[in-house]
């Protein structure tokens, strides 16, 4: 028996719920995990609440990210072993999966195995931060030594992620934040600049850092109406890459702009790296790499305790952290 976290309505973190459930043996190209700790993503507050791309089969589960060790492993698996300390990458829907648990069961293309310099917590916090900057920034992004870049919602695990990755290429960083407040905690992870996009002119200060070149890349998942200022700030043959929809407006694109500088505006989502083999393992092959190098440090907020869920959500939905949320299990 295995205690598991579910919700059988959607709703508030209350319908959160620890069960004891029976986990069976790993399928074919399956692998059980140990979970040590759960790395949490807003996906799963949207999830719960049923406003996720995909509605909750009840009794659902949920968990996107997680580190454990190997505890047993099904027929065709033969990369990874009994013992092995892994991670797991978001490459699956809720309805088929989740960390959520303290055993679960994985399908092997998920599973990774972490460099031996991180902890589980700082394990489950790497993954979906890092594969989803990863994807954005260097598969579409192709950010380059020279480049400005960029950072809307820079204080989220991604956007931290994302200015590690972005000052690795040899890119100048300039995070976005809605206010000044935690401009100096952005400075201190990085960003070369910070705008605060309620309290500045944003446009304007995008020209004046690049000295009226503009901005080269732009890795954004907030959007709305606001982005149409940014994107009248950009090079020629500048990409705009949207990830998210955190204003749940459209965004307003600035039509002689794009004509003008050959722009591309492009949406982005996760899965386009995690469900094609040959770009999520070479994602794996430059996360992995940045990790194990000490170039790549995963940024966690705070650490709550498997019976705490409730609270960590709660903690999520009130948008303080700078970073990731842990659970340790």
């Amino acid at each position: 028996m295995s205690k598991q976290i579910q919700f059988t309505k959607t709703g508030s973190p209350d319908v959160l719920q620890i069960v004891d459930v029976a986990i069976p043996a790993p399928k074919a190209h399956e692998v059980q995990i140990q979970i040590q700790a759960i790395g949490l993503n807003r996906a799963e507050m949207m999830y719960r609440e049923g406003a996720y791309v995909i509605d909750p089969v009840f009794p659902a589960t949920l968990g996107y990210e997680g580190a454990g060790v190997v505890v047993a492993i099904g027929e065709g698996v033969s990369e990874l072993a009994i013992g092995d300390k892994v991670s797991i990458i978001p490459s699956f829907m809720f309805t088929e999966y989740g960390t959520y648990g303290e055993i679960v069961n994985m399908p092997k293309h998920a599973v990774v195995k972490h460099p031996d310099n991180l902890s589980m917590e700082q394990a489950s916090a790497s993954w979906m931060a890092f594969v989803t900057a990863y994807g954005g920034l260097i598969e579409f992004g192709k950010v380059q030594k020279g480049d400005v870049v960029v950072l809307g919602g820079a204080t989220s695990s991604v956007g931290l992620a994302s200015i590690q990755i972005a000052k690795m290429q040899g890119a100048t960083v300039i995070a976005l934040s809605r206010t000044h407040a935690k401009g100096d905690v952005l400075l201190e992870k990085g960003a070369d600049f910070v705008i605060a996009t309620s309290e500045d002119d944003v446009t304007a200060k995008l020209f004046e850092i690049t000295n009226g070149k503009g901005v080269n890349v732009v890795f954004d998942p907030v959007g709305g109406q606001e982005a149409a200022k940014i994107i009248n700030a950009m090079a020629q043959d500048g990409r705009y890459i949207i990830y998210g929809a955190l204003s749940h407006d459209d965004i307003a694109v600035p039509v002689f702009a794009i004509l003008g500088k050959h722009l591309t505006v492009r949406g982005y989502e996760l899965f386009e790296i995690t469900t094609v083999p040959e770009k999520l393992a070479q994602a794996k092959t430059f996360v992995y790499d940045g990790l194990a190098s000490g170039q790549l440090r995963p940024e966690i907020d705070k650490i709550f305790a498997f019976d705490e869920m409730v609270k960590a959500h709660e903690y999520m939905a009130s948008n303080q952290q700078i970073g990731k949320i842990v659970v340790k299990v």
